[in-house]
């Protein structure tokens, strides 16, 4: 009996490290240190798909790591505030953070390249950039100067345009509109003549409703359902293009990370990348279902923008990104990589996701 215990046990162990060498990381084994934890959130606690998204992430790193990293996680406002994120990574008062990388434009303007660009490579492209075109060489060399490093950790897809108590018929609708819009999409917004504002998530329903902002974007059905949006405004705008992607960041202390093991970076990274690919899948199910129950139950109006805005943006975001690159090298040199690898992509993109959207139109 006793041996075959033992080739059972053994057996087991050799199944796991089969499975952990096709993951690309080192088998983890009579690991003694136990390394804990805090990861600081912009996101309100728990809520869907974002919060939740943080949640998941330390879990899937206990798990990778069999236990060895503990992270217990934090909303906004319990332990720093939502825009506190970075400044908490950065001192050590939090080993980690989980946000989106356009709340720290303050800190550096190529921060927000690594978040959103109006009119620019959707998530796929995204990405495919960060992994295969020098992305994250530059995220790290950008982020070391603070002494953080991160990954990709979770990402919306295309957003909606946002939520409006008066239409937009034409740019002149922009004139004196106060509305929430963080990152490059807000400058471009206040030059086509609107004040922008600021505000973390938890803040956005009770200023609508207020008057205190007259729109607001914030993500798409599914999380603005969850925020009740729709009792603060009816109209629905769409498309989301100051926000064709949303890529989530999980920022790391640097020196807390280079204090791990390899493996343990490895399994860090890789439940970062699961994060990603769960994210994206939650949201493309959830929004559909979200939408309909705006329409159909809320009687929420939704409304394309009309084109002479949709080009008015267009141009205005290419004189924005332009200024901004031209500000420092450091941000030169990444706005050039994405743009670079955007025009790369799009002979492909031309006949492959947006060909076959364009068949797919055609049987419906």
């Amino acid at each position: 009996m006793g041996k075959k215990l033992n080739r059972r046990h053994f057996l087991k162990k050799a199944t796991f490290a089969t499975t952990a060498g096709t993951l690309g990381f080192p088998l983890l084994l009579n690991a003694k240190e136990k390394i804990q934890w805090k990861m600081v959130t912009t996101w309100p606690k728990n809520f869907p798909a974002l919060g939740t998204g943080a949640n998941l992430l330390a879990k899937n790193i206990e798990a990778l790591t069999q236990g060895q990293i503990k992270i217990k996680v934090y909303g906004a406002g319990e332990l720093v505030p939502a825009l506190g994120v970075f400044d908490a990574v950065k001192k050590g008062t939090a080993q980690m953070g989980h946000g989106a990388a356009y709340y720290w434009k303050g800190k550096h303007e190529a921060t927000q390249i690594f978040a959103a660009v109006p009119f620019g490579m959707n998530a796929l492209e995204m990405n495919a950039w960060i992994h295969h075109g020098g992305g994250q060489k530059l995220w790290d060399e950008l982020y070391s100067g603070f002494g953080l490093k991160a990954f990709p950790a979770g990402n919306t897809g295309v957003q909606m345009g946002g939520w409006f108590k008066k239409d937009i018929n034409s740019i002149s609708d922009y004139k004196g509109l106060k509305m929430r819009m963080p990152g490059l999409g807000g400058e471009v917004i206040r030059r086509m003549g609107a004040t922008v504002v600021t505000l973390p998530g938890g803040e956005i329903f009770q200023s609508l409703k207020s008057g205190a902002i007259d729109a607001t974007e914030w993500v798409g059905p599914y999380n603005d359902l969850a925020f009740g949006l729709h009792k603060a405004a009816k109209t629905y705008y769409w498309p989301g293009w100051h926000e064709p992607t949303a890529m989530l960041e999980a920022m790391i202390n640097k020196q807390a990370f280079e204090n791990l093991s390899p493996a343990l970076q490895k399994a860090v990274e890789l439940a970062c990348q699961a994060s990603t690919t769960h994210m994206m899948a939650e949201y493309t199910a959830r929004n559909a279902i979200a939408l309909q129950t705006l329409v159909k139950k809320h009687g929420v109006q939704l409304k394309k923008f009309p084109d002479s805005v949709l080009k008015l943006a267009g141009k205005t975001s290419q004189s924005v990104l332009s200024e901004i690159a031209s500000k420092d090298p450091m941000t030169q040199k990444i706005y050039k990589s994405y743009l670079s690898f955007k025009k790369q992509l799009g002979p492909w993109d031309e006949i492959s996701e947006r060909g076959y959207s364009l068949a797919r139109s055609l049987t419906s």
